[in-house]
């Protein structure tokens, strides 16, 4: 059986757990203790040397770098397919996976306390961020077409990536007014089973609390 070594606040491990689930595949799931550090003990460095998570590990090959993890899911696992086979959809999806990594997640970093709601953070950063955001949802506003999801009419690895990261904006202070397509989108993916598993408000609760203490103890 696949097994998922992940923790349940981590985007890049919830775009891997999404996808098991729509691809309906059987899997354990091993959370990994990140805030208490038990990516760096032994057993844990033994699957991934560089004591990230998410692990994907089937029948002992161990896989790291959640983009690998899906495209091996996407390849030993064709049905159902979550790439386009036409040449522009499959970049479409492409762009929006680089785009949510290379671009989004960073522009999010400083926004963590705002999307949290807890006080504090460089205003500065703040509204750098909040246009390097908007630059990028303008990006994905313009690749959503008449079709329910990007480059597609079925959910592809495109909703994987971007789904963990946009809808918790649109959750936080980022307003959607600019963005139809995208609010629907997300509307779209929220409301799916994978979606809703996967939602962990509870653990969300714990990171504003840890950040919280950081907080005042800094002050």
């Amino acid at each position: 059986m696949l097994k998922l070594y992940h923790n349940p606040i981590s985007p890049n491990s919830r775009r891997v757990w999404i996808t098991l689930m729509e691809k309906g595949l059987s899997f354990e799931l091993v959370e990994v203790k990140y805030l208490d550090g038990e990516q760096f003990k032994p057993e844990f460095l033994a699957i991934s040397p560089f004591h990230h998570i998410p692990i994907l590990v089937d029948d002992g090959f161990n896989i790291v770098e959640s983009l690998a993890i899906l495209d091996y899911l996407e390849a030993k696992y064709p049905t159902p397919a979550m790439l386009p086979t036409d040449a522009k959809d499959l970049v479409i999806v492409r762009m929006v996976q680089q785009a949510t990594v290379n671009e989004l997640m960073p522009a999010t970093i400083p926004l963590t306390p705002v999307l949290l709601g807890l006080p504090g953070g460089d205003i500065e950063k703040i509204e750098q961020s909040k246009q390097k955001v908007s630059t990028v949802l303008k990006f994905f506003e313009s690749l959503l077409d008449h079709r329910p999801f990007f480059g597609s009419e079925n959910i592809t690895l495109a909703e994987s990536v971007a789904g963990t990261i946009v809808p918790w904006l649109l959750g936080g202070s980022v307003s959607f007014g600019e963005y139809p397509k995208l609010s629907a989108w997300c509307d779209r993916l929220t409301a799916r089973p994978a979606w809703q598993k996967t939602q962990t408000p509870e653990i969300i609760e714990a990171i504003k609390s840890r950040m919280t203490a950081r907080m005042a103890q800094t002050s």
